[in-house]
């Protein structure tokens, strides 16, 4: 049995790329395999491993600058859920578009899971979901908001043209693991919204810790991974992915006549130019090939681009 630890903390990194290459190789010493993304802001990702190898790459990212209280969620995995090791260099951990918004500076009240279920059950509290409209489509908390948004860095335009809907609002948000609240609570304080909530530990912690005859959740919880989707209690979710679009797909899906495997799905058919779709299908034949042959293509990854 493997773990997956997914991980982010928000610190002042003065030189993230001298930081990539130690990180890189301590990683690729333990056969630990996943993404993991290094700007000024922090770091953000997801990797697995053996709990030696794991608890090596958790002990070196507490060992950066900032980085000793860093907290992270595990799950369990029985196959390797990452082709490789990457670790990348970016403008932002989690991408918003705002200069301006500083977690570090302040969040909205952090909630846990045991007392997630009274706050959002609560008449005057509104739950908004800050994920995007393909995660939010495979499952979310009963009675949440769905702001349909494609990307993260939407979120901002999309409460500048909603905000009046929530006028004299509590305001409780959530996301997968907790990232995406830290900024957009940050954002909210900003814009003068005092009373906002998020859930510790996202909705990953919930589907640990509340049991499934007490939770609110409805659904599957997609994580950016070849698990796709897990449920309660942690457990593999019954999705699989388009490897064009890299959309949570239903098992059913993959037996509508739009689907290909690997070249498209029917979220996606109209989406790509024939020639990237005769790309797409070239990948395919190597990852079936290399599945002939024993190995693995590392064609096969659905991390978001």
């Amino acid at each position: 049995m493997l773990t997956v630890a997914a991980l982010y903390h928000f610190t002042r990194f003065d030189d993230p790329a001298a930081l990539r290459g130690p990180l890189l190789a301590l990683a690729e010493g333990q056969g630990v395999k996943g993404s993991l993304l290094l700007a000024r802001e922090g770091i953000n990702g997801t990797i697995a491993g053996t709990r030696d190898g794991i608890d090596a790459v958790l002990a070196h990212i507490r060992a950066l600058p900032g980085c000793a209280a860093l907290d992270w969620k595990e799950s369990p995995a029985e196959t390797m859920p990452f082709g490789r090791m990457k670790v990348r260099l970016k403008r932002e951990i989690v991408t918003m578009g705002q200069p301006d918004v500083d977690p570090r500076a302040g969040t909205g009240h952090y909630v846990a899971p045991q007392d997630w279920n009274a706050l959002i059950s609560a008449p005057d509290v509104a739950v908004i979901d800050t994920r995007n409209d393909y995660e939010v489509a495979i499952g979310t908390f009963e009675g949440a908001v769905d702001p349909g948004t494609k990307s993260f860095r939407d979120f901002p335009q999309w409460w500048e043209e909603n905000r009046e809907r929530f006028h004299n609002k509590r305001i409780a948000m959530f996301c997968t693991g907790g990232i995406r609240c830290e900024k957009s609570t940050n954002f909210l304080l900003q814009q003068g919204v005092t009373d906002v909530y998020h859930l510790k530990g996202g909705i990953l912690k919930y589907l640990e810790d509340v049991p499934q005859d007490e939770s609110m959740w409805q659904g599957a919880c997609f994580v950016f991974d070849q698990r796709v989707s897990v449920e309660h209690g942690l457990k593999p979710g019954p999705h699989v992915m388009c490897h064009a679009c890299r959309r949570p797909l239903w098992p059913e899906d993959t037996r509508r006549p739009e689907y290909e495997e690997g070249v498209q799905c029917h979220h996606c058919v109209d989406e790509f130019t024939p020639a990237r779709r005769a790309a797409f299908r070239e990948r395919q034949h190597q990852i079936t090939l290399a599945a002939a042959r024993g190995t693995r293509h590392l064609g096969l990854h659905p991390e978001k681009p």
